[in-house]
């Protein structure tokens, strides 16, 4: 380790002596910490270009006064406790008379998105949103994929790569996406994102300038909201009902970008019409606009084949796809990807070059090992069985503690919204009354979304995210939350 030393060129002491005042403030100040080894003599004389002789009596006389102790054949370390008598000063500068510290003027600062933490405590069973379970996570396969790549990196992990992704990986996103999702790419319009809130950063980047217009879903994705408001855009906020966001609602205006979750909305789960999907696209064409597809958890769907992303009907170059890794696999390898249109390529690549210069190699290596090898669609189809199972369960047990329920979103994805019948108590009541009991269900506010003042779903709404919780666990939750919500069980019609 080294110690960076002030150089104070009006100090008017000894080498010595100025060596020791500021090893002895770094301690009284914390930046050296107790029971902390310093460098040996030798390599603090070296790095401070002076002579051994100078450091060693600076050091013993620190040693004397108790701020060090040595250890036989081991080194000095910083003592346990100040020596008895020492304060903890501020900095001063020695050639002048002490300056009080200048207070930088506050910036303003963003609310904070909601999300789990592992450094965070949480409900004992939890809904949370969104949350994949990482007992499921394939670790066998990625250690496989993260072996192979390594034997093979060569130069890879010491030189700059190519900031739009390694070629590898977007090849193979070029390739799932035609069959999965029916949309026909290249690897040229594949950016690799570092998740899905720096695919919406890149995207506002791109195209919040000129005077555009944000239009969005009325709720939607916070972390959209706040991004694209925050860049100075007008908005435009657009009804969503049972068939998804309502097209007759979109502006009329010219160059307009609109943030849409088609096959899954966020949050109420609802999914886009055929006829809407198409309305949204000869709008955005009529307009000379742009929407960004965010498909979330599109890898998820259960009874049914999934309709194709927008962005496979488009024909105009007007949508930006969205899709991440941290449904499917986990949100800790912070890995996705944007599909842009062709004449959006060269802006997708400068910008995410401005911004990141890339995401690390070795993740987006062995994401193409996986890929590549079939062990990610594997992966997928046993989640897909689990989370299924824990959908059904979960709903099969809302219903049977408080009767048939207006519940959205259950097709798909990986949680559902329960829409709360007329004499319930408001959502957010029900929230933390669960959470008096180890429980986690969830408004809207709470899950990360947003929603105009007043807005219905905002007292009428629960969210549920199941993926994380296994069936066992799902029967517990919901035997809590109807023994907190005792009314509202007891009026349930007792189902045949």
């Amino acid at each position: 380790m080294q110690l960076a030393l002030s150089n104070w060129s009006r100090d008017q002491r000894t080498l010595q002596e100025r060596i020791a005042a500021e090893l002895r403030a770094m301690i009284l100040d914390g930046r050296l910490r107790p029971g902390e080894r310093l460098p040996g003599s030798r390599a603090l004389a070296a790095d401070l270009g002076i002579s051994r002789t100078t450091v060693v009596l600076a050091l013993e006389r620190l040693a004397s006064e108790g701020y060090f102790e040595s250890r036989a054949r081991i080194g000095l370390f910083v003592a346990a406790s100040p020596p008895e008598g020492a304060l903890v000063v501020a900095r001063v500068d020695p050639a002048g008379p002490p300056v009080a510290p200048a207070r930088a003027t506050p910036v303003p600062a963003p609310p904070l998105l909601p999300v789990v933490r592992r450094d965070q405590p949480r409900p004992e069973l939890d809904f949370w949103v969104g949350r994949a379970d990482p007992a499921l996570f394939p670790l066998r396969a990625w250690r496989e994929a993260v072996e192979v790549k390594l034997a093979r990196a060569g130069s890879a992990l010491a030189e700059y790569l190519d900031p739009q992704g390694e070629p590898s990986l977007r090849e193979a996103i070029a390739a799932r996406v035609g069959p999965a999702r029916g949309i026909r790419a290249t690897a040229e319009e594949v950016v690799v994102v570092s998740g899905s809130q720096d695919g919406i950063n890149l995207a506002c980047r791109m195209l919040s300038g000129g005077g555009r217009c944000f239009v969005h879903e009325d709720p939607c994705y916070r972390g959209a909201f706040e991004l694209f408001v925050r860049s100075g855009m007008r908005r435009v906020a657009v009804p969503v009902d049972a068939d998804g966001l309502r097209p007759e609602a979109l502006p009329d205006q010219r160059g307009c970008l609109l943030y849409l979750t088609p096959s899954h909305q966020y949050p109420l789960g609802v999914t886009l019409s055929l006829e809407r999907r198409r309305a949204v696209l000869d709008w955005a064409e009529r307009t000379d606009s742009f929407v960004l597809e965010d498909d979330y958890d599109g890898d998820f769907r259960y009874d049914e084949a999934p309709l194709p992303a927008l962005a496979a009907e488009d024909r105009t170059g007007r949508v930006l796809y969205l899709a991440t890794f941290s449904k499917s696999l986990g949100p800790g390898l912070r890995l996705g990807y944007l599909i842009v249109p062709p004449q959006l390529c060269a802006a997708a690549r400068a910008w995410k070059a401005l911004m990141s210069i890339g995401v690390p190699w070795l993740e987006q290596a062995a994401m193409a090992e996986l890929l590549l090898t079939g062990a990610f669609e594997r992966h997928l189809r046993r989640i897909r069985l689990a989370y299924r199972a824990r959908r059904d369960r979960l709903i099969a047990r809302l219903e049977a503690s408080f009767g048939p329920q207006e519940i959205q979103g259950r097709r798909g994805g990986m949680h559902v919204a329960w829409r709360l019948p007329p004499a319930a108590p408001a959502a957010e009541a029900i929230e933390r009354a669960a959470a008096r009991v180890g429980l986690g269900v969830y408004g809207l506010r709470s899950a990360g979304a947003w929603a105009s003042p007043g807005h219905p779903r905002l007292r009428d709404t629960l969210l549920f995210g199941y993926a994380a919780l296994v069936e066992a666990q799902i029967d517990a939750a919901l035997e809590r939350l109807a023994a907190a919500l005792p009314r509202l069980a007891r009026d349930a019609p007792v189902p045949a």
